[in-house]
């Protein structure tokens, strides 16, 4: 496809070279007694992500999220695959139709003017969003939904079009930053995540490592696996899972809605009125 090569504008992980020392909030409410919730997600439905991403998790029991462009050529040429995905407990997410991002951004040479989110209008994108979730339904059969947005841009030609659209899904990721800080600020519709590139097992070890000293949760979006672009080596990536997988107790990974889900029950909990005393 035609963005497939591109430099995307995503965040690489800079922020895993900075050590936060920051007072940990109040610790979040994890099933199962957890310190820490985990988001293993993968954009744009590449080849690497079948061949490597899905095998390695499955491997160590873990499940992940998968933002599929539909528009991708392996919805055309492995469009099984992705089924057999889904059936395996991983998460097929929003990633819209197309990819639409601003080409009028720094190093966006390689947004072509058919996919310009500039000179794309709300309705147009809304539809695009709308029809993709229609087409993952075919695909897994599920109604509930999360979405990764596009180069995290939010701006098509008349305003921001995940505004009219947000209200469509348990969870949006958008935003720099993959651990946060505090779950009860924490905006549903706006989730950081980290996009790693290049970097070593070692590194993402400690994102998990500071979200759990933190009680809180952590987002990874990753896109070529041992291959593709932005690329994570298989290594890195294996480093990882084996971590997580050697730590059951302390991390939960999940499907980014089963997250999103368990922080917005958590949430309803928080804010229930109290009941009134007897005579009160």
């Amino acid at each position: 496809m035609a963005f497939s090569l591109r430099p995307m504008r995503c965040w690489p992980l800079v922020l895993l070279l900075v050590a936060t020392h920051a007072p940990a909030a109040e610790p979040f409410a994890w099933p199962g007694g957890k310190r820490a919730a985990v988001s293993l997600a993968y954009d744009d439905a590449l080849p690497s992500q079948l061949d490597n991403a899905i095998p390695a998790l499955d491997r160590h029991g873990l499940k992940g999220s998968f933002y599929l462009t539909l528009a991708s050529d392996t919805l055309r040429t492995r469009r099984q695959a992705w089924v057999e995905a889904a059936r395996g407990g991983h998460e097929l997410g929003n990633h819209s139709l197309f990819h639409q991002c601003s080409s009028s951004l720094p190093d966006r040479a390689w947004v072509p003017p058919h996919r310009d989110l500039d000179t794309t209008t709300v309705a147009q994108m809304a539809d695009q969003v709308r029809l993709a979730n229609v087409m993952l339904a075919a695909l897994d059969g599920r109604t509930a939904r999360t979405m990764t947005v596009p180069c995290g841009d939010t701006q098509a030609q008349d305003g921001n079009y995940i505004d009219a659209v947000a209200s469509e899904f348990v969870g949006i990721k958008l935003g720099q930053g993959g651990v946060v800080t505090d779950m009860a600020t924490l905006d549903a519709a706006a989730v950081p995540v980290d996009v790693p590139v290049g970097v070593t097992g070692e590194q993402l070890i400690a994102r998990v490592e500071e979200a759990a000293r933190r009680g809180t949760m952590v987002g990874f979006t990753f896109h070529g696996i041992g291959g593709d672009y932005l690329t994570v080596s298989n290594e890195a990536h294996e480093a990882l899972l084996r971590h997580l997988a050697a730590h059951p107790d302390v991390y939960w990974v999940a499907p980014f809605v089963d997250i999103m889900r368990h922080v917005a029950s958590i949430r309803r909990v928080d804010t229930a009125p109290s009941p009134r005393p007897p005579g009160g």
